[in-house]
């Protein structure tokens, strides 16, 4: 088994370190949800933790870890008698894939005992397996719907209950549960996202020197595992100890009145939701005064809690960037006490997956884009003709406000407004995608409908249905074990009898069926936006802005992706990239300028493309086209032609078009788009935002 690389050799993440520290010292905290972008060794430091921990007492021979020190360890194993055996073992860093099984982190009933003799017996999932232990979840935005519900409900209430399969099995499963995500990837549902006590945020270092040390670290450790990790055991074992002391001094720590009174202002000041904040917030102090070797919880103690608990829970817009003002939380706290040096925390270094910085201001985000225009420029002009209904362009522009006779026209940025709240839309038929929470599709998980038979090792054994596939064979198959009748060793049935007993059940790989689950599937709603002169006015691009805005906070909570294609001047552009992440879609969007030529066929092409390189990453995801367009298309020669010829390639995609085009005089040129694409065509004469969003909505549906 190859070395953990150290935990104490990782520097440059002190409030992810910190966070993990105060976890495993109090697990009623909560566990720890780190955020931050790959490479930053988050993966790696949360494996190394399980190195660091103190070993743990659990029952002899019990599969579920009961801890002996209780009065009554109640264990499916059990009962144990007054004294049980006592073995130590170290603490269990079990992984949760994100693709597991219902089965598998549950239990199931062991088949094989069940079918050979009879005998109906549990088999522990992961949860019984990481019961005070760590239950480690990489990636944990992308983890399915229905193993979310199971971590909830084994979170809330402690205990894993299982019904199933004829089996009736409860159990303790109480975990420190830690979670690694990279935002870009798509948000946490925000009720997986509360029962995490502590955040925070990673990011790689920006010092170069720190940087070097980061890789001088790595290479060390890949070409010598051993030599490394002693370099740095006598670290691991002080942290080790320091670790077991605070544990055992976490039960004197006084926290007065005073100190929940202060608590509670802090909470109620940053308008957090619900009481969890309060609860979470004095038990990390609690636990960071037993870190520090203190009985009793000081302001640093408050502060460092508040700065680890609060920043997911503040009542926040779905766009906001999660954090909380520190200068408002050192005004709240006053300043009668000296902030405690960096040497009162763990101090890991950096690995070869990189450091975070620990920031949590985000100041590393993408640049804002260029301001094309003033709020009483030329392209305002535009906007505003057109929203009067003016068939005429400006003066010194042709129709698409671009100036006569120049190469670019004049462009605008508008700025989206507040995202409505988006009703459900579904994609028509069954389809058969990734679970989500908006399409009707044959899942793993979900509400039975049927069942079919076994092909490869995929699907969930339906055990009544392959018994009833087994039963008008049975006759047959028992005969065929008797002497003299096509076995002449007699062997069928039971080891070591010649016939086999009447009550025996023989299978036979064809009589395997698999249950057939119907649950909800995840869509692909791609928009490609006309943002050229024609759609330059400022009030209409920020509500079809808004509007994409509610449909992707709504494919947030529907677990769907969101994609953008504009296109102006003369060409056209992904602006966003088929994503489930909010923050990264409200940066692109509120930069999206306007104005110039109508590339419409640029446009389709680059849709054509987007949707091709996504049905080979993702071809079961079934996409949906927005085409916000008054179908003009002035850019090059043959421009009409050509645009016709890109859209009959999308003829087989599922399409609404939305004519915005505006004034009196109609030349229906969306509609003739919407014939050639075989699509639902809507006219529109002022694109609203929620008029957009609900004619999609009820369109699709």
């Amino acid at each position: 088994m190859p070395r953990q690389y150290p935990f104490t050799a990782v520097v440059g993440s002190d409030d992810m370190a910190l966070a993990l520290v105060l976890a495993t010292i109090s697990p009623s905290i909560g566990g720890v949800l780190v955020r931050g972008e790959k490479g930053t060794a988050k993966s790696t430091m949360v494996r190394a933790l399980a190195g660091v921990l103190p070993p743990i007492d659990v029952v002899a021979g019990d599969r579920f870890s009961s801890d002996p020190r209780t009065a009554d360890p109640r264990s499916p194993d059990g009962p144990f008698g007054p004294e049980p055996e006592i073995e130590t073992r170290p603490v269990r860093l079990v992984e949760l894939p994100v693709g597991a099984s219902e089965d598998r982190v549950l239990g199931s009933l062991h088949l094989q005992k069940a079918l050979s003799e009879g005998v109906t017996e549990y088999e522990p999932g992961l949860l019984a397996k990481a019961h005070r232990g760590i239950l480690y979840v990489d990636e944990v935005n992308l983890l399915h719907d229905h193993l979310v519900d199971l971590l909830l409900d084994a979170a809330a209430m402690g205990r894993s209950t299982v019904e199933r399969d004829g089996v009736s099995v409860e159990h303790a499963a109480r975990f420190v549960l830690i979670g690694t995500m990279n935002p870009e990837e798509g948000e946490l549902r925000p009720q997986l996202l509360d029962r995490f006590g502590l955040t925070v945020d990673v990011a790689a270092p920006r010092d170069p020197q720190l940087r070097a040390e980061v890789t001088r670290r790595r290479l060390a450790f890949d070409a010598a595992p051993e030599t490394f990790t002693q370099r740095f055991a006598a670290e691991e074992t002080a942290l080790r100890e320091r670790l077991s002391a605070a544990q055992e001094l976490l039960e004197q720590v006084l926290l007065t009145d005073d100190d929940l009174v202060r608590i509670a202002e802090i909470c109620a000041a940053f308008d957090v939701d619900g009481m969890r904040a309060d609860i979470v917030t004095a038990r990390a102090a609690v636990a960071h005064a037993a870190w520090q070797g203190r009985t009793h919880v000081t302001t640093e103690d408050i502060r460092v809690a508040a700065r680890l608990a609060l920043p997911h829970r503040r009542r926040r817009n779905p766009f906001d960037a999660p954090g909380i003002d520190q200068q408002q939380l050192d005004d709240l706290l006053g300043d009668d006490e000296e902030p405690q040096g960096p040497d009162d925390e763990p101090d890991p270094d950096p690995d070869g997956d990189g450091g975070g910085d620990g920031d949590d201001d985000g100041g590393d985000g993408p640049p804002a884009g260029p301001d094309g225009g003033s709020d009483d420029g030329p392209g305002d002009a535009t906007g505003e003709a057109e929203d009067r209904g003016a068939p005429t362009p400006p003066p010194g522009g042709d129709a698409d406000g671009e100036p006569t006779g120049s190469g670019s026209g004049t462009t605008t940025t508008a700025q989206a407004g507040e995202p409505s709240r988006a009703r459900l839309f579904t994609v028509d038929g069954l389809g058969a995608g990734e679970a989500g929470r908006r399409s009707r599709a044959l899942t793993s998980n979900g509400r039975r409908v049927g069942a079919r038979r076994a092909e490869g090792s995929g699907g969930r054994l339906d055990l009544p249905q392959t018994l009833w596939a087994a039963a008008p064979h049975q006759a047959t198959r028992r005969t065929a074990g008797v002497p003299g009748h096509g076995r002449p060793d007699g062997t069928a049935g039971v080891p070591g009898h010649g016939r086999p007993e009447a009550n025996t059940v023989r299978l036979e790989p064809s009589d395997l069926r698999v249950a057939v689950t119907e649950g909800r599937e995840s869509n692909l709603v791609l928009f490609c936006v006309d943002a050229s002169g024609s759609m330059a006015a400022r009030r209409r691009m920020e509500q079809v802005k808004t509007a994409i805005l509610s449909l992707l906070l709504d494919a947030y909570q529907r677990r769907d992706k969101v994609g953008l294609v504009t296109f102006r001047g003369g060409e056209a552009e992904l602006a966003l990239p088929p994503t489930g992440s909010i923050d990264i879609a409200a940066r692109r969007l509120d930069d999206l300028p306007a104005g110039g030529r109508t590339p419409l066929a640029e446009g389709l092409l680059q849709v054509v493309e987007t949707l091709r390189i996504e049905r080979v990453r993702d071809p079961r995801r079934r996409p949906l086209l927005v085409l916000v367009t008054d179908g003009r298309a002035t850019h090059g020669p043959d421009a009409v032609p050509r645009s016709q010829r890109a859209a009959s390639l999308l003829s087989g995609v599922e399409t609404v078009v939305v004519d915005c085009e505006t004034g009196r005089m109609s030349l229906g040129l969306a509609r003739q788009l919407a014939e050639v694409m075989a699509a639902s065509y809507l006219p529109l004469g002022d694109v609203t935002a929620d008029a957009l969003t609900s004619v999609v909505r009820t369109e699709v549906a």
